[in-house]
């Protein structure tokens, strides 16, 4: 789900090629590869505990398949607990709900400094619970992290209401009111940063939050918390909660006292949300869910920049991103040589230790993942697609998966249809820009897409005509905290980022007053 941001806010394709070059040339602390864990438990009202039923899982190293160590195993009894503290730290009259606008941005700031200064041990224990090259979460990751919480920092004091010209001797205004008990499910494969996207409208706009973390990856989250409370935020304004999706998200999207549930991860998942918030309070409900996004190579495309870019589209963080652009559409005249170079890329990509800052390709998060992509390299062999190149484990231990690439791919084969989120590239043919537009609308997903066109009518039509929250011409993976992200169809609902992204999290209050006279 996210840009290379790297130098300023292009794209930077080569540090994908080589995070060893980009390293020499910026300063980037040498990784410790072990570092301590100094959080493992649940982070409630400032303080941590014990699950309340004792239990813990254990976090592991996806490079190694080995235990980092163990975690509390939060559920329900101690989203409870959360959710308490969390209506207290909202009460009318509590330090949280007293405090001006713009010391909520100044609190969101304190954090955003505090990550910074602990940037490099955040991106060594990202990189180890996750997998990602360390060099990408240095560079990349922290510091999107960063710039998302100084930018909603910067929005505390400046969404707010309007005054209306009713008709007739009254005073109308709005309030923009905070919505309340927040509970917010993270996934793994960006865990600072997706914390982050999620903390900063919330907090930003007023509101309390209880956060269920992924079990995969819990332990940098965790540490989060600790600078939460270092930063000055009150007790039970924050809660975090690392636990299972079965039980504890479970128990956040069905709670009676959370107004407001945010997930992002699978469809499946986003379904079983949505309805049990229905069938509990009808409480809000923004979804962030799973895509399949067409990525449109027009036969004037400058060539090698769209072979580039379209390799950084699949291949970023092992591919795991939602919005990775995993159905590759090349116009038929250059379709061959297009296929050609995009197996020379991926061949050349290079597998490994994700401390090594050669590295640009780490494990898979887990086994389950591992297992599930080389499940669908076999179908899509089973159905007539032609492996190209990798389809294989890359190590004899840890999960890595070797660079893929099908070719003469259709769009009814498995491999074209669902979300792999794994490092395996589909390539298919098309003919004309209508052909195309139809296939590339033909799934039920509709997250983002892109098109690469030397022609500027061409590049506006297809972005018109494509169902996708997210359209990139001559680019791919572009993010900012300042630009709205979100899908369609089953994609999900509601944006985050920008000012789109705070709407979600404030209810519009109209206050009218009986007035003796009205001027103008």
């Amino acid at each position: 789900m996210l840009r290379a941001v790297v130098r300023g806010s292009r794209l930077c394709p080569a540090l994908l090629r080589a995070p060893f070059s980009a390293a020499a040339a910026s300063p980037i602390p040498a990784p410790n590869p072990r570092p301590d864990i100094a959080y493992n438990k649940i982070f409630i009202n400032n303080e941590w505990h014990d699950a309340v039923s004792k239990k813990t899982f254990p976090s592991i190293n996806p490079a190694t398949g080995e235990v980092i160590c163990q975690v509390a195993e939060g559920d329900k009894a101690d989203v409870d607990k959360a959710v308490k503290a969390a209506k207290a730290a909202f009460q009318l009259g509590s330090p949280w709900r007293r405090m001006d606008a713009s010391h909520r941005g100044k609190l969101l700031n304190r954090l955003a400094d505090l990550i910074e200064r602990d940037r490099a041990y955040l991106a060594a224990l990202e990189t180890l619970d996750n997998g990602k090259p360390y060099a990408i979460s240095y560079l990349v990751d922290l510091d999107m992290v960063v710039k998302c919480l100084r930018y909603f920092a910067g929005w505390s004091d400046k969404f707010h209401g309007k005054t209306i010209p009713l008709d007739g001797d009254f005073f109308c205004y709005t309030r923009h009111e905070p919505v309340g008990v927040c509970g917010q499910i993270i996934p793994w494969n960006f865990p600072l940063l997706m914390q982050a996207w999620k903390l900063g409208p919330a907090l930003a706009t007023g509101n309390v939050v209880v956060m269920k973390v992924a079990e995969q990856t819990p332990l940098s989250a965790l540490y989060v918390a600790s600078l939460i409370k270092e930063a000055g935020f009150p007790p039970g304004v924050v809660n975090i909660i690392p636990g299972y999706g079965p039980t504890a998200g479970a128990a956040i999207s069905s709670h009676m006292d959370i107004d407001k549930v945010a997930f992002t991860g699978s469809t499946e998942v986003g379904h079983l949300i949505q309805k049990a918030a229905a069938e509990s309070n009808l409480k809000r409900v923004t979804l962030e869910l799973g895509g399949k996004s067409p990525n449109i190579i027009m036969s004037d495309a400058d060539m090698d920049w769209a072979v580039d870019q379209a390799h950084f589209a699949l291949f970023f963080n092992q591919g795991q991103c939602c919005c990775a652009g995993s159905r590759t559409y090349v116009q038929e005249d250059i379709y061959n040589e297009f296929v050609e170079r995009s197996v020379e890329k991926a061949k050349a990509r290079v597998v490994g230790n994700p401390f090594d800052f050669k590295t640009e390709q780490g494990p898979q998060v887990d086994e389950e993942q591992f297992k599930k992509i080389l499940g669908y390299i076999s179908a899509g062999q089973r159905e007539g697609a032609k492996l190209l190149c990798g389809g294989n484990a890359a190590a004899d231990r840890g999960y890595f998966i070797q660079p893929t690439v099908f070719g003469d791919v259709q769009d009814n084969m498995t491999i074209a249809r669902e979300e792999i989120f794994g490092p395996v590239m589909q390539i298919l043919k098309f003919k004309t820009i209508e052909e195309v537009i139809e296939r590339a609308n033909d799934s039920k997903y509709g997250l983002a897409a892109a098109v690469f066109t030397k022609d500027l009518d061409k590049a506006n039509f297809v972005s018109q005509s494509l169902r996708a929250g997210t359209v990139w011409i001559n680019c791919y993976d572009v993010f900012g905290a300042q630009a709205p992200f979100g899908g369609y169809k089953a994609s999900g609902n509601g944006r985050e980022l920008g000012e789109y992204g705070l709407e979600a999290y404030v209810e519009v209050k109209n206050v009218t007053i009986k007035i003796p006279q009205k001027n103008s």
